[in-house]
């Protein structure tokens, strides 16, 4: 059997669905299931149990042996969360315990980093292990990863295989219930569909223009191909990006949302809020050279491709991968 953690979330339920269409249906399925929203990604869906993460521990204590790999996708992802003791019982205490038990039973694993471990890429976005020391993320979620990815990187006892990947800014279906955190595809979905219009945020650094700020957008289809990936190569543990490799504007963005609901285009551009205005990215990209490098030779989504399958097939017709 195969487990998922964060199993009810955006990237979690999106790879059960991977792994169901893969032939996989022996899944343990490990969330706090108390949101009714969040379950909604998880019907129609083929597993055999689900368990709540804080019972997780001892039902594993108690079924190892029947165990073959870990996804540990779930965490805090909440980037306006300042509450430190949140991320570090979430997403550094409790992936700790979810190494140490795969260490104790032999057990491979792949867990969720993230990009926001860059912080403002003034080390650049290469998923070398020798900067993870180096790296200033921009908020306590971003530090919660980083401080896991430094933790792991300096454990004696590892698992035989892991994995630690680095998410971009992934976007697709099954994002409904994430609220503000939702991807940009989403937000401007919503908005153009209420108010027929796309409100970006205006440049405040001079070598942009408004709406040409960058991101490395990623679909979430092949960020669940990645992670199957691994399921079968494990070997060559160690940090890795999942971006597309590719960075591309708010503007590219906005129109080709747009573009997908057959609207007119009308953007506009308000200033950016104070308040993050200091600590505003304006460019992001993953470099992918680590990951080509091991074998994982699929193309990616291009962002035409996937706002297009996004708009069309999910967010239209509010239906669920």
């Amino acid at each position: 059997m195969i487990i998922v953690t964060g199993a009810a979330g955006f990237i979690g339920s999106a790879f059960v669905q991977k792994l169901n269409n893969e032939g996989f249906k022996d899944l343990i399925l490990v969330d706090d299931f108390s949101k009714t929203e969040k379950n909604k990604n998880l019907e129609n869906k083929s597993y055999t149990q689900k368990v709540h993460r804080n019972d997780f521990f001892e039902w594993l204590d108690n079924n190892h042996k029947y165990v073959q790999f870990i996804f540990h996708i779930g965490a805090r992802t909440d980037t306006t969360e300042f509450d430190v003791a949140v991320f570090n019982e979430l997403n550094l205490g409790y992936t700790q315990k979810v190494w140490k038990a795969c260490v104790k039973y032999g057990l491979p694993l792949v867990y969720a980093s993230s990009a926001a471990t860059y912080g403002m890429g003034e080390l650049g976005y290469d998923d070398s292990h020798e900067i993870v020391n180096r790296l200033k993320p921009l908020n306590p979620y971003g530090e919660s990863k980083n401080d896991f990815d430094k933790w792991a990187l300096q454990q004696e006892q590892q698992p035989y295989f892991w994995a630690g990947l680095k998410f971009f800014n992934v976007y697709g279906p099954n994002e409904y219930h994430k609220g503000r955190m939702a991807s940009v595809i989403f937000h401007a979905y919503r908005q153009i569909k209420e108010s027929g219009k796309m409100k970006l945020f205006r440049s405040h650094n001079p070598e942009f223009k408004d709406g040409e700020q960058m991101r490395d957008f990623v679909y979430v289809k092949d960020v669940v191909k990645v992670l199957y990936f691994f399921l079968n190569h494990r070997k060559d543990s160690g940090l890795y990006n999942l971006g597309t490799g590719k960075a591309r504007t708010f503007l590219d963005l906005a129109r080709n949302t747009f573009k997908a609901m057959d609207i007119p285009e009308n953007i506009e551009f308000i200033d950016t809020p104070e308040d993050i205005r200091d600590k505003y990215q304006y460019f992001t990209e993953a470099d992918m050279s680590k990951l080509r490098s091991i074998g994982y030779s699929e193309a990616f989504y291009t962002l035409e491709e996937g706002i297009d399958d996004y708009v069309r097939n999910y967010l239209q017709k509010n239906t669920y991968l």
